[in-house]
C-alpha cells in the first residue's frame, strides 16, 4: 500500500473533507488542494491574517490516477493552459482572447482522467505573469525562469470521489499568525523581487517566443522551437 502524507491549511479544522465544496476557480478546477510542505500549508492556514490550522491527512495512492505535471513529461505551458481554463484572467486585448482559445486547444490536458494531480501552485505574483504572457507582454523564457525562480512549491489536489474516499483525517495543529502570515506575505513579495532582479535584466527578446509568436506560427506542444525556449 502506497500511502502519503499531505497537508491542508485552513482557518479551520477539516475532518471530512467535501468534494462538492471545493472552489472551480481554483488552478485546477474544483478539488481539495494540499501540500506535502509543512511550511507552505502553515503560511495558507494564515493567509487572511487570521490564526489558522493545518489538517494533516494520509492518503492511500493506490489505485489513483495521478496527473503529475512537474514529471519532466509536461512543460509551462501545459500549465498556463489548464490556469486559462479555470482560473479568471484579465483578457484586454483581442490578443489575449485568441491566446487563451488558442493555448487550450493546443496545450491544456485532460484533467477529468485523473483522480490526484500535483502540480505548482500559481500564486499572485507568478498568476501576474502568466497574464503578462497572454497579453504578449513577457516572452515564454522569462515566464518559463519564473516558475523556477519563485519557489512556488508543489500542490497536490484531489479531484475525484475515489480520491476523497481514500482520504483519511490524521490530525489538526493550530497556526499563529504573527508568524506565519508575514511569511505568507513575504513569500509573493520575494517571487516579485527574484523576478525584478534574475529576469527583467536580461532581455534577450530576439531570439525568445511571445504568445503572438505561438499564434502565428501555429507551434503546438512538440515544436522544437518551443522546446528549446524550455530546455535552457
Amino acid at each position: 500500500m502506497s500511502i502519503i502524507e499531505i497537508l491542508h491549511g485552513s482557518n479551520h479544522i477539516i475532518e471530512t473533507p467535501d468534494i462538492a465544496v471545493g472552489n472551480p476557480n481554483n488552478d485546477y478546477g474544483r478539488g481539495f488542494y494540499c501540500t506535502e510542505l509543512p511550511e507552505m500549508a502553515r503560511e495558507w492556514a494564515c493567509k487572511q491574517n487570521t490564526d489558522g490550522f493545518v489538517n494533516y491527512y494520509e492518503l492511500n495512492m493506490d489505485n489513483l490516477r495521478i496527473l503529475d505535471l512537474a514529471d519532466g513529461t509536461h512543460n509551462v505551458l501545459n500549465w498556463i493552459a489548464l490556469l486559462l481554463q479555470n482560473r479568471r484572467f484579465k483578457l484586454d486585448s483581442e490578443i489575449a482572447v485568441d491566446a487563451r482559445e488558442y493555448l487550450i486547444e493546443h496545450f491544456a490536458l485532460n484533467t477529468k482522467e485523473y483522480d490526484v494531480i500535483i502540480g505548482y501552485r500559481a500564486d499572485d505574483s507568478y498568476f501576474q505573469y502568466a497574464e503578462a504572457f497572454v497579453e504578449n507582454g513577457l516572452p515564454l523564457r522569462s515566464l518559463n525562469r519564473a516558475l523556477y525562480l519563485g519557489h512556488l512549491g508543489k500542490q497536490t489536489v484531489l479531484v475525484s470521489q475515489k480520491s476523497f474516499d481514500n482520504l483519511k483525517f490524521i490530525d489538526a495543529e493550530v497556526v499563529d499568525k504573527r508568524i506565519y502570515y508575514p511569511k505568507f506575505v513575504n513569500r509573493d513579495i520575494g517571487a516579485r523581487e527574484t523576478y525584478k532582479n534574475e529576469i527583467k535584466k536580461s532581455k534577450s527578446y530576439r531570439e525568445d517566443i511571445f504568445v503572438m509568436d505561438i499564434l502565428r506560427g501555429e507551434m503546438k506542444n512538440d515544436d522544437p522551437r518551443i522546446q528549446r525556449i524550455l530546455s535552457e
